[in-house]
């Protein structure tokens, strides 16, 4: 189980292309990149996402532009540590953390994008 999370055209509805392709990786990901501006992150991390970013976790983004995401991001990351773990899967603070910092880079290539996903 996991998030796919993609930053969608406010007027189209469809995932924003970007003009490069990005090889953020997460629980999946596009062999060779993609320029779909979409990332998957593990459900492994929600212990760490609900009591950061309240009752509906990671999905409170959900509907907001990547504008108003980015100060959320920013402050839930700045409060999860440093330890992260080769294995993705493995649910360390500093694995989420690189996951939401993936997350945020994306949101600040399109802070018009409205957030959606799973």
């Amino acid at each position: 189980m996991s998030y796919d999370i993609s930053l969608n055209d406010p007027v189209t509805k469809k995932v924003v292309q970007l003009d490069f392709k990005h090889e953020l990786k997460g629980g999946t990901y596009a062999m060779y990149g993609t320029t779909e501006a979409w990332l998957n992150i593990t459900y492994n991390y929600s212990k760490f996402f609900y009591p950061l970013f309240g009752e509906e976790g990671i999905r409170s983004l959900y509907g907001k532009t990547g504008a108003e995401a980015i100060p959320i991001l920013e402050k839930v990351i700045a409060q999860l540590g440093d330890d992260t773990d080769p294995d993705y899967w493995k649910a360390t603070e500093g694995n989420a953390k690189s996951s939401l910092l993936k997350l945020l880079a994306l949101t600040k290539l399109r802070p018009d994008a409205i957030v959606d996903g799973d």
